[in-house]
């Protein structure tokens, strides 16, 4: 755990002081370990106000032995929870993906709407459209991963957020997708379906994505055209 530890601090606190929005990419790591700013100020022995600031801009980009307090303490919180979210990053961080089953894998340093996601790959609402926000994506041969993924490397499609769009490639009725993303501990924000039509996803589908409180979506452009647009 304690290389772990280090390895994930040195990637989230780069991606902070890298990003052109501090601010945004901070506030995204917080929500990735569902840390509420109340939390993080009292850790941080600050007001509530300061980090605020910092997240929505209104105070000057964090410098770097900040940023370096900000990430410590995201971790202190999580190992004081059990370490769970450190424990979930432990693939990723030392593995890389597996090539035959992802198409593509993105991060944003800057989270978009879903409604912004949505348009951009001309998918439809299957369930209700969820107030959420997208930290990435990644595409995925369907039947592959499926058939060849353990739930330990299931968990390595949502790369360094679970705020991400997972994309099934290729499926028929759009429900062992959704069998899979049911039996795993970790969901994605956002479920698309590739391939598919709205209307004939498959009802036990759609009744999983509605218990899980999952945006199910639907689009029938080609995984090229994706990879394209989502770039």
């Amino acid at each position: 755990m304690p290389e772990v530890r280090a390895l994930l601090a040195e990637k989230i606190a780069g991606e902070i002081t890298l990003s052109e929005s501090p601010g945004a990419t901070l506030k995204k790591w917080r929500k990735n370990f569902e840390i509420s700013q109340t939390e993080m100020a009292q850790h941080l022995k600050v007001n509530t106000s300061v980090i605020s600031d910092y997240e929505s801009g209104r105070r000057k980009s964090p410098g770097t032995h900040l940023v370096s307090r900000i990430v410590n303490a995201m971790l202190d919180i999580d190992e004081k929870r059990g370490g769970k979210k450190i424990r979930a990053y432990e693939t990723i961080v030392h593995e890389s993906w597996i090539a035959d089953v992802i198409y593509d894998m993105r991060e944003y340093s800057t989270p978009i709407s879903l409604i912004e996601f949505q348009k951009l790959i001309k998918a439809e609402f299957v369930t209700e459209a969820l107030d959420r926000q997208i930290n990435g994506y990644t595409i995925i041969d369907s039947i592959k991963a499926i058939l060849k993924l353990s739930a330990t490397e299931f968990y390595r499609l949502y790369g360094w957020s679970t705020e991400r769009a997972l994309v099934f490639a290729g499926v028929s009725t759009g429900r062992s997708p959704l069998v899979a993303v049911r039996v795993t501990n970790l969901k994605p924000g956002v479920i698309v379906l590739q391939g598919l039509k709205g209307s004939d996803v498959d009802p036990v589908a759609k009744k999983i994505a509605e218990v899980e409180k999952l945006s199910l979506l639907a689009t029938m452009m080609t995984v090229e055209e994706m990879i394209k647009v989502l770039r």
